[in-house]
């Protein structure tokens, strides 16, 4: 059985619940690969937000979006995702986000210093649940392999099972025969 990847994994878990016109985030813009599936996901009448604290993440964001010509459907922010609530016109605060996506860690390729961090991804996941449809579905894929990778993905793992199991169902993948310091994809659908 072939290994897939679990970027294509979360993809296909949301592809169940993102269609054209809808509202998504991509919290972690990095190079914009989830950014182009989420833009290509709702279309010209819906609506990406996607946020990143390095100005060459956005860069390489922007020009993958426009070699793909759907710059029309994205709005980047060179921010935090902690910001979301911030920078979010307030009538997407509540229950009006189909789709979150998150990938933790540092750009790959760029500064191996800067990375997400507990508290600020805490912060993001606390407005996202608010933010999120019934229905709606955050996925977080958590790499380990770097300082503090592993510390984030247990805190948020920890938190994760603190929430009404009523209300949110959750899941968490770890791929098999990997090395010592496997990703981690996590799945929170909102009831």
């Amino acid at each position: 059985m072939p290994d897939i990847p679990l970027i294509q994994t979360a993809q296909s878990i949301l592809d169940q619940v993102i269609n054209i016109g809808d509202t998504v985030i991509d919290a972690t813009v990095g190079n914009g690969h989830d950014t182009l599936y989420l833009a290509n996901k709702v279309g010209r009448q819906g609506k990406v937000y996607g946020f990143d604290i390095q100005q060459s993440a956005l860069d390489t964001c922007y020009q993958r979006l426009k070699d793909n010509n759907v710059l029309h459907q994205v709005s980047l922010h060179h921010a935090g995702h902690e910001v979301m609530p911030v920078i979010l016109p307030e009538r997407l605060h509540i229950e009006q986000i189909n789709a979150i996506m998150f990938n933790l860690g540092y750009l790959p390729g760029g500064d191996k210093a800067k990375t997400t961090h507990s508290s600020t991804t805490l912060s993001a996941l606390v407005f996202a649940l608010q933010a999120l449809k019934c229905g709606g579905i955050i996925s977080l894929i958590a790499y380990t392999g770097h300082t503090g990778g592993r510390e984030e993905c247990e805190t948020i793992k920890s938190w994760i099972a603190t929430l009404d199991q009523q209300l949110y169902k959750t899941s968490i993948t770890i791929p098999e025969n990997k090395n010592h310091s496997p990703p981690e994809l996590v799945i929170i659908r909102k009831q």
